[in-house]
């Protein structure tokens, strides 16, 4: 048995991934008719429930400022106990703007979702509902109860404001200097550590547009100095960013963006930028589209529990029951050759007709129907890849295979017809991803209500999709070279300035530039295989 794994969550886009993820999680627990072929213990714990019932819990230590938990209070429960969510996710809605909260009552100052640009977004309202759900901070839509030791505020920063605001990477790193807040972090990390029966690593959420990009380097730095031996997967996660927005703060963001991935790939197992922009440069291009997800890009609550539900399936080869692997074999088998970032790609959902064969699935799209959501502009040989873990889920085992393979047999020769000479893994499992409320109905009503293709599209008044299938891979590929060179690009020199005053040191910006550099080289395939490092630099 792999084992159980501590997830660290550090920023409040981080927050709306996780919110979602324990949502995911939780409603697989309380499905009826499920497979269960995923531990649940590999992430969560089960703890006392209001009324003493007993009620899954993240192992979880999660960061958050002030004001970004809204009601939520420091013992992990709300004003209400959230253990569930009744009714549809279209029936929460804002009737205007509602008033900010002015920090008097006891929990956390309520705010504006920092980090909510309004982004030009594939639609600017869900499938079936014409309004926007009120969901502005990650515990309106938190699912599950929290340990008392899960949640962290620091109170020296603001969530929400035009200042106290945490903007910069210096500033996330001084905060871990602070030996009150490392001793505050290691008492919590520790206590969620020992009651583990064997601690396979951890799973690092971090916010790289924000001053939590410091945060995670410095808390990275910490666990591999403490749990040298444990696999640290990191998740670096950003929203949807404006294409309109403040030059000073977009360098900000760009330098925090930069600045994180040097240092968070330094110190972790394996680092995977997670966002539906499509790019993370000054000038973010359109976000991300799905054929049968209409979102509004605008939105965290949105954007996060696409992540939410990749990041669900690409964790699964350390959570399998049937799987042996463990968090550290799973970078190893990714890393190679210095390779640590890593891309993700899904298909969500799977497009898949109903009562379909894997292998008529498979083989009805030219090439893998999935979209890149590490925003690295896709590499001109998409075939071209180093090594991948690939997972497929949601497909009855029955209609997945043919003659004497295998569904993974099946996947497995699939990803080597697509990606000749990669090094693949291939997990088969028939447990779907769970989309029930609070995740949000976006989906199009070409989707039966377990995510597959229909010919006829659904009514208005009909039940909501309840679970999607779900291919999803982690890849080491030349696409992740055009992020890094494309960073170390922007951050020329002579834009610096008196930009690194929030407690950083050109030299430092400097040596993380160099590890980028040096980083970006090992995705190159020849003296041809990539043209963004000539391209000429448009200002």
């Amino acid at each position: 048995m792999p084992g159980e794994a501590v997830t660290l969550q550090l920023g409040h886009y981080s927050g709306c991934v996780g919110a979602h993820w324990w949502g995911l999680q939780a409603a697989a627990l309380r499905s009826p008719d499920e497979h269960n072929e995923l531990r649940a213990a590999a992430l969560l714990r089960f703890g006392r429930g209001p009324g003493g019932t007993e009620s899954p819990e993240p192992r979880l230590v999660a960061l958050e400022l002030k004001g970004g938990v809204g009601a939520l209070r420091a013992d992990g429960e709300g004003t209400e106990p959230p253990v569930s969510w009744d009714g549809a996710v279209a029936d929460y809605r804002e009737r205007g703007r509602a008033p900010r909260d002015s920090g008097s009552r006891r929990g956390d100052a309520a705010g504006d979702a920092k980090g909510n640009p309004g982004a030009a977004g594939p639609g600017s309202s869900p499938a079936g509902s014409q309004d926007t759900p009120s969901t502005r901070l990650w515990s309106d839509y938190l699912s599950v109860n929290l340990h008392p030791k899960s949640l962290y505020v620091i109170r020296q920063y603001l969530h929400d404001g035009d200042c106290g605001c945490l903007e910069g990477f210096g500033q996330g790193e001084s905060l871990l200097q602070d030996p009150a807040c490392v001793e505050e972090l290691e008492d919590r990390l520790h206590f969620f550590v020992e009651e583990c029966d064997y601690l396979q690593g951890f799973q690092v959420l971090c916010d790289l547009h924000n001053g939590f990009s410091g945060v995670g380097a410095r808390v990275t730095e910490l666990l591999r100095d403490e749990y040298a031996r444990k696999g640290i997967l990191t998740w670096g996660l950003a929203p949807v960013l404006s294409a309109v927005g403040d030059p000073q703060k977009s360098f900000y963001r760009l330098m925090n963006t930069a600045l994180g991935i040097a240092h968070l790939s330094r110190h972790s197992s394996l680092l995977c930028p997670l966002s539906l922009n499509g790019s993370l440069g000054l000038k973010p291009e359109p976000p991300v589209t799905f054929p049968y997800i209409k979102y509004n890009a605008s939105l965290s609550y949105h954007s996060s529990a696409i992540l939410a539900a990749a990041l669900d399936t690409l964790t699964a080869p350390y959570r399998l029951c049937s799987s042996q692997a463990s968090m550290l074999h799973l970078a190893d088998s990714l890393t190679f050759s210095g390779r640590k970032v890593v891309a993700a790609w899904a298909a969500l959902p799977l497009p898949a007709p109903a009562g379909s064969s894997l292998p008529d699935v498979l083989g009805a799209h030219q090439d893998v129907p999935w979209q890149l959501l590490s925003s690295c502009k896709e590499h001109k040989k998409l075939s071209s890849c180093f090594a991948q873990s690939a997972v497929l889920r949601g497909m009855c085992r029955e209609k997945a295979s043919r003659q004497r393979e295998s569904p993974e047999q099946v996947l497995q020769h699939y990803l080597h017809m697509q990606f000749p000479g990669a090094f693949s893994t291939a997990h088969v499992f028939q447990q779907p991803c769970h989309t029930q409320a609070p995740f949000p109905q976006f989906f199009s009503p070409l989707l039966s209500t377990r995510g597959f293709l229909q010919d006829r599209a659904r009514g208005s008044s009909s039940a909501a999709v309840g679970s999607i299938p779900v291919l999803a891979a982690l890849q080491s590929c030349p696409a992740v070279l055009g992020l890094l060179s494309g960073l170390c690009r922007e951050l020329r020199p002579r834009r610096w300035g008196g930009s690194c005053a929030a407690g950083l040191e050109l030299d430092d910006v400097q040596e993380a530039l160099e590890e980028l550099r040096s980083l970006a080289q090992c995705y190159e395939t020849g003296p041809a295989a990539d043209g963004s490092e000539d391209e000429a630099d448009s200002d």
